[in-house]
């Protein structure tokens, strides 16, 4: 069971609200499954590259990059422009145990969500809001163990100024969200669906995206995150696996970018050979 702070025995499968309904989150993705969409085209990032000093907090059950709306996303086949309010992450110690989605049943060693609020209408109110299926925009990176990832590293090296749940401190040295992540022409192929917050209250109101491209991060850099973090103001309960279950993927169909063939265009030497070959045919007439 997970150590949630939450009343004792409520794990996951006594949590209310929403979170015994139909479209819940995380599922696995089956890629063999997943429909092209040609309309999940690049993302357009606004402020990702601007570098700042980040506000971080330990939340009680993750540690949360605090980004106040100074960075937005749009295209990506989302309806409108999303703006960034937070950053939070999920692990284990085991490598293969701490991401929440999975990929044809594969478990990664962490993920992290950046998520993002639907900007407002000026005429929409509160109702629609509410019932909006696509409200929360997160875009999900799995995690793996490969060599030391410099870009994630003044995250990690605060860790240990929030071991306690409600603690908070400001980053010692200023990094970009394009620091934390994959290569920005990496960043086109991903799987998308309609889901819901992966914590308490589980509302049915995200658009998730899941990239295909992974974070690589060392062994040492993932394990931190499990030493130095705790559930309890004691530091008696490591905080670590605060990942939920695998819910049902029910009707939803999981859609995914162009598949990476498409999007490139064919090297010139495919596209000489059949040539030359027929000049060849010709000139041996």
């Amino acid at each position: 069971e997970i150590q949630w702070t939450l009343p004792p025995r409520s794990g996951p499968s006594q949590w209310g609200e929403d979170c015994q309904k139909s479209r819940q989150s995380p599922i696995n993705i089956d890629t063999t499954e997943a429909q092209v969409d040609s309309n999940l085209g690049p993302f357009s990032f606004s402020g990702y590259d601007k570098k700042q000093q980040w506000r971080v907090q330990n939340n009680g059950h993750s540690v949360m990059v605090l980004l106040d709306q100074e960075a937005s996303i749009a295209g990506g086949g989302l309806s409108t422009q999303y703006r960034a309010l937070q950053l939070h992450l999920h692990w284990s110690e085991e490598m293969d145990g701490g991401s929440e989605h999975t990929i044809n049943g594969n478990r990664f060693a962490m993920e992290m969500h950046i998520v993002h609020e639907k900007e407002k209408r000026p005429l929409e109110n509160e109702k629609e809001a509410q019932d909006s299926k696509d409200e929360i925009a997160v875009l999900a990176f799995l995690v793996e163990a490969g060599s030391e990832n410099d870009g994630f590293q003044p995250l990690v090296d605060t860790l240990s100024s929030v071991p306690r749940p409600k603690m908070n401190t400001t980053m010692k040295e200023s990094i970009s969200l394009f620091d934390l992540l994959p290569k920005k022409e990496k960043l086109r192929h991903y799987y998308r669906y309609l889901g819901s917050l992966t914590t308490p209250g589980c509302q049915e109101k995200v658009v998730w995206t899941v990239f295909q491209e992974r974070i690589k991060l060392h062994r040492d850099q993932i394990l931190a995150f499990s030493k130095k973090l705790y559930y309890d103001v004691d530091q008696k309960l490591s905080m670590t696996d605060n990942i939920r279950p695998l819910q049902r993927q029910g009707q939803r169909v999981v859609f995914k970018s162009q598949a990476p063939g498409q999007l490139l265009p064919l090297p010139l030497p495919t596209l000489l050979v059949p040539m030359l070959t027929c000049l060849m045919a010709g000139f041996l007439q």
